[in-house]
C-alpha cells in the first residue's frame, strides 16, 4: 500500500479538484483499491464523491480512536473507489493532535488500514500545521499542485525549505496546475520548470463540482482527463522506485 498527500500550503490552487481525479484514476485506470480520506473540514471531496458527511460529526473521532476509520468508510458510483468522509469536526483536528503529542497517529491509523488498500490518496487541508507535520510523516509521495504564480511557487518553495530543515525523507512532486498557456506568466512558468507534470484550465474540470464526478467518467477523452491520467501514471512510476514490488 501507498499513501499520496495532495497537499499546498496554499488554498486555491486545484487541490481538492486534483485529488478526486486522481482517486479515480487509481481506482479505474490502474486498477487499485483506492481509498480517497478527506481531512479537509470544508468536505468538499467528500461532496465531489457524492457522499455525505457523518451526520454525529465523526470523522475527528477517528484520531482520539474513539471510532475505527474503517466504520465510516464509504462506498462511491466507482468500482475500487472508497471514500473516508470529511465534516466540520476536523476544524479542532490541529488542537487534538497538540493535545495527543502523537506524532505518527495518522501513520498508525494508516498502517491499519494496509490489508484493504493499494492507494490511499490525502486531501489535505491548506497550511503549516499540526495536521501538515502528520501528513508529512505518514506520505509514501506529496503531490503539490502550484498555479503558475509567483505567491504559489513562493508557497511551494516554503514547504520544500521546511522539509528540508527538518530532514524529512517523503519526496515532494510539485504540477503545474490551472494552466492557461494564453497567459505569458503561465508560460514563462512552464519554461522555468519543464519537467514538472501539467495541468490545464478548463471548463470540464470546472464542470467537476457541477456534475460531482471526475473528468476522467464524463469526458474521457478530453485533455483534461489525459492530462490527470499522465499525472497518475507519472506518481505510479514514482512509487515504483521509491516503494520496490515485493
Amino acid at each position: 500500500m501507498a499513501t499520496i498527500a495532495i497537499y499546498s500550503l496554499k488554498g486555491g490552487v486545484g487541490k481538492t479538484t486534483m485529488a478526486v481525479n486522481l482517486a479515480w484514476c487509481s481506482a479505474i485506470r490502474s486498477a487499485r483499491r483506492t481509498l480517497l480520506w478527506d481531512l479537509d473540514p470544508q468536505a468538499a471531496s467528500t461532496f465531489l464523491l457524492g457522499g455525505d458527511a457523518p451526520s454525529h460529526h465523526a470523522a475527528q473521532s477517528i484520531f482520539s480512536k474513539d471510532i475505527a476509520a474503517a466504520k465510516l468508510i464509504c462506498g462511491t458510483a466507482f468500482e475500487r473507489l472508497e471514500l473516508l468522509p470529511a465534516d466540520t469536526s476536523l476544524r479542532g483536528l490541529d488542537h487534538l493532535f497538540h493535545a495527543l503529542e502523537k506524532k505518527k497517529r495518522l501513520s498508525k491509523l494508516l498502517d491499519d488500514l494496509t490489508e484493504d488498500y493499494d492507494r490511499i490518496l490525502l486531501d489535505c487541508p491548506p497550511g503549516l500545521t499540526d495536521t501538515s507535520e502528520q501528513v508529512m510523516r505518514a506520505a509514501d509521495l506529496i503531490v503539490v499542485p502550484v498555479v503558475p504564480s509567483p505567491l504559489s511557487r513562493r508557497a511551494f518553495d516554503e514547504v520544500a525549505t521546511h522539509l528540508a530543515q527538518r530532514g524529512a525523507k517523503v519526496p515532494l512532486m510539485p504540477v503545474h496546475a490551472m494552466v492557461d498557456r494564453r497567459r505569458k506568466l503561465h508560460v514563462e512558468a512552464l519554461s522555468r520548470d519543464p519537467d514538472w507534470p501539467t495541468v490545464p484550465m478548463a471548463s470540464l474540470i470546472e464542470a467537476v463540482a457541477v456534475r460531482r464526478s471526475p473528468v476522467g467518467a464524463f469526458a474521457p477523452r478530453s485533455e483534461a482527463a489525459r492530462a490527470f491520467a499522465g499525472l497518475w501514471q507519472t506518481i505510479e512510476q514514482a512509487l515504483a522506485r521509491r516503494i520496490p514490488a515485493k
